[in-house]
């Protein structure tokens, strides 16, 4: 089992790499989730999701999460054949944690290539944490 933790990683970066090796067969668990960040800025992100939050009706979908390990784990769904079975048996194999559970504390935890902040030109940028909280999540 792969840890990875999200801590000052970029959202949609590290959701395709990780799509990619789970369709490979590993199983990961990522931990602090609410620290990813996403690239932007904060109101017009907010609205985008407020926006995605409101299409539908509560009675039929889309379902879109508050909380800041459900929203992670969505975005990585979006880029996986969730409806297949491979897709689905891909999306089985990952576990995703707000903070760092204790059964990871003595886990050795990997470094993900290409999704740090580093990579943003400016310093736009909201963390998963404040968004689900701007959002009404009580995490």
């Amino acid at each position: 089992m792969t840890v990875i933790n999200a801590d000052g990683l970029i959202m949609g970066r590290l959701a395709s790499k990780i799509a990619h090796r789970l369709l490979a067969g590993e199983t990961i668990s990522i931990v602090n989730a609410e620290k990813a960040i996403i690239s932007g800025a904060k109101i017009a992100t907010y609205e985008d999701y407020e926006h995605k939050r409101s299409l539908g009706s509560h009675e039929f979908g889309p379902f879109f999460p508050k909380r800041a390990d459900r929203i992670l784990k969505r975005s990585v769904r979006g880029m996986l054949p969730y409806k297949r079975a491979r897709g689905k048996d891909a999306l089985s194999r990952l576990r995703v944690y707000i903070g760092m559970p204790e059964e990871f504390e003595n886990a050795e935890l990997e470094v993900v290539e290409g999704t740090d902040i580093d990579r943003l030109s400016t310093a736009k940028y909201i963390t998963i944490g404040e968004l689900s909280r701007k959002m009404g999540s009580k995490f």
